[in-house]
């Protein structure tokens, strides 16, 4: 008797590729950090370091806030364009840059699929985890679809991407350019340059300045939700560095910068405290109300996305706001492609 047949809409064995590229050097890159930071006159981490799991669940609680606005619209913009993006750009492959659970890919996933183009999805991630279980379910809900998932940090492992099988779209979504300083964010998206081909395209997403009260807001919400995802940087240190700061010592503080157009997340020390990060053997003082900056999101202007991705020989195609004109995404390609 031969062995029966599988199902047709079950992904193929190859249907899923996961490639890892963390190493010791990943490991090495909070300790590294946050020797750095927790040494400067004006103490800083940067906020990738927010993201373990307790970080990521929090932070997916902050996208459901009434506050927190750049979610839904950037969602809804994808709902109102997604088909003229698939259009415009013909894509067979959609890659994206800290992919994270994919919900919002979904969208642009169906757009593709309804074109009869798509072909592979390439999520880029730190979290292998969360890559393999939504590799699981996008071959399950789109048959044929492959997926190459790549574990790694985009910051450092953007040469490490799959060869392009086609035209495609690589999605750098939640308005994360953000957190770049202005010169770190030209040399990232130089390096996001030198990836595509003439036919591929860049699809950013960017929150837009606007009035500092609703920015404000977006970052110190009512019900103390950023202020916990805020401090969790601090358990991620005494976790992964054996530090013993305590988070209640530290005040949440969000602040617009109306000369550099950012908000501000800071920890701010409620009295004099001391603290030991073990795996570096280095103590940290901190004076009553001295802080430590944990991240920085810049707001933009058409202008000014248009000039950083001109610094990485980049054209603007389209630019693409919700109604209310709160968050925009940008599509652009290699210029004179």
């Amino acid at each position: 008797m031969e062995p029966a047949s599988p199902p047709e809409d079950a992904p193929s064995p190859t249907a899923v590729v996961i490639d890892s590229h963390l190493d010791g050097a990943h490991d090495r890159s909070l300790a590294d950090d946050a020797l750095d930071g927790l040494t400067r006159p004006f103490k800083e981490l940067p906020p990738k370091h927010f993201y373990d799991a307790r970080g990521a669940e929090l932070f997916d609680r902050i996208c459901e806030l009434p506050e927190y606005y750049p979610t839904r619209a950037e969602r809804a913009i994808l709902e109102l364009r997604a088909e003229e993006i698939a259009a415009v750009t013909g894509a067979v492959e959609l890659v994206e840059l800290g992919s994270g659970t994919a919900a919002k890919t979904r969208v642009l996933l169906d757009a593709l699929d309804a074109a009869g183009t798509l072909q592979r999805y390439v999520p880029v991630d730190v979290t292998e985890q969360m890559v393999r279980e939504s590799a699981d379910e996008l071959t399950g809900e789109y048959p044929g679809l492959q997926v190459h998932g790549v574990i790694g940090d985009f910051e450092r492992h953007l040469d490490r991407l799959p060869p392009a099988s086609g035209p495609r779209v690589v999605a750098f979504l939640g308005g994360t350019i953000g957190n770049f300083p202005p010169g770190s964010r030209r040399r990232f998206l130089r390096g996001i340059g030198r990836l595509l081909g003439p036919e591929d395209h860049l699809l950013m997403g960017t929150d837009l300045v606007k009035d500092p009260g609703v920015l404000t807001a977006a970052y110190d919400d009512s019900q103390g939700v950023t202020a916990a995802f805020n401090r969790n940087v601090l358990v991620v240190l005494n976790r992964e560095l054996g530090a013993n700061f305590d988070p209640d010592d530290f005040d949440h503080v969000a602040m617009f910068d109306p000369v550099h157009e950012w908000i501000e997340m800071r920890l701010r020390a409620r009295h004099e405290l001391t603290a030991f990060v073990g795996e570096l053997d280095l103590t940290v003082h901190f004076d009553a109300g001295e802080e430590l900056r944990t991240e920085i999101s810049a707001k933009f202007t058409p202008e000014r996305v248009e000039g950083d991705l001109a610094a990485a020989g980049l054209e603007l195609v389209s630019w693409l706001t919700d109604p209310q004109e709160l968050f925009a995404l940008s599509l652009s390609r290699p210029a004179g492609g």
